[in-house]
C-alpha cells in the first residue's frame, strides 16, 4: 500500500504532503470537488464531516463541519483561488477554533502517472506561530488519516467503473 509523506519546512514556512493514488487523475479530482465524497473521507474516522457550503470556483466559499460522538463542533472554512481542473486546485484555509486570523493558503496539485496520480498538498503559513500551532493541532494525524480514507474510496470507485 502507498503511504502519505508529511513534511514540515519551517525555514518556508510550509507543510507539504504527497501520496501516489492508485485512481485516475479525474478521479482523485472530483473526490476533491464533489460535496457528496468530501464527507466519506475528510477527515478523522472518528469524526462526521458535513459540507455546509462548497461553491468550487474561483472567488467560491466552502465551509466543512465536523462533529465527534459527544456533539462537538469543529468547522473548517475558505476561499477558493485558483482550479484547472483536473491539475490544480487552491484555496484558502482556516480553522474557526482558534481565534483570531489564522488563514493559511492550500495548494494541491494533482499529477497524471498513466492511471495513478501523484498528489502534493502545500500549506502556506504567514508565520512560523500559525505553523507551530497546526502542526501541534495534530494535523498530520487527521490529514493522514483522511488521505488513507481518500485512498479506499478513490480506488474502490475506480475498480466498480
Amino acid at each position: 500500500m502507498l503511504k502519505t509523506t508529511f513534511a514540515i519546512k519551517r525555514d518556508e514556512l510550509k507543510v507539504v504532503m504527497e501520496r501516489t493514488f492508485d485512481a485516475p487523475r479525474e478521479a482523485v479530482f472530483k473526490a476533491f470537488t464533489d460535496p457528496h465524497a468530501i464527507p466519506q473521507w475528510w477527515g478523522p474516522k472518528r469524526l462526521t464531516t458535513t459540507v455546509d457550503r462548497m461553491d468550487v470556483r474561483p472567488g467560491g466559499v466552502w465551509r466543512f463541519v465536523q462533529r465527534d460522538a459527544e456533539g462537538n463542533e469543529y468547522a473548517f472554512h475558505g476561499v477558493y483561488k485558483e482550479i484547472d481542473a483536473p491539475r490544480l486546485l487552491s484555496s484558502t484555509f482556516n480553522f474557526e477554533g482558534i481565534p483570531g486570523d489564522h488563514e493559511l493558503l492550500q495548494t494541491v496539485t494533482f499529477e497524471d502517472l498513466g492511471g495513478k496520480t501523484k498528489v502534493t498538498s502545500t500549506a502556506t503559513y504567514a508565520d512560523v506561530e500559525d505553523l507551530d500551532g497546526m502542526v501541534a493541532s495534530g494535523m498530520e494525524s487527521g490529514a493522514t488519516e483522511s488521505w488513507e480514507r481518500l485512498a479506499e474510496l478513490v480506488e474502490k470507485t475506480s475498480r466498480t467503473r
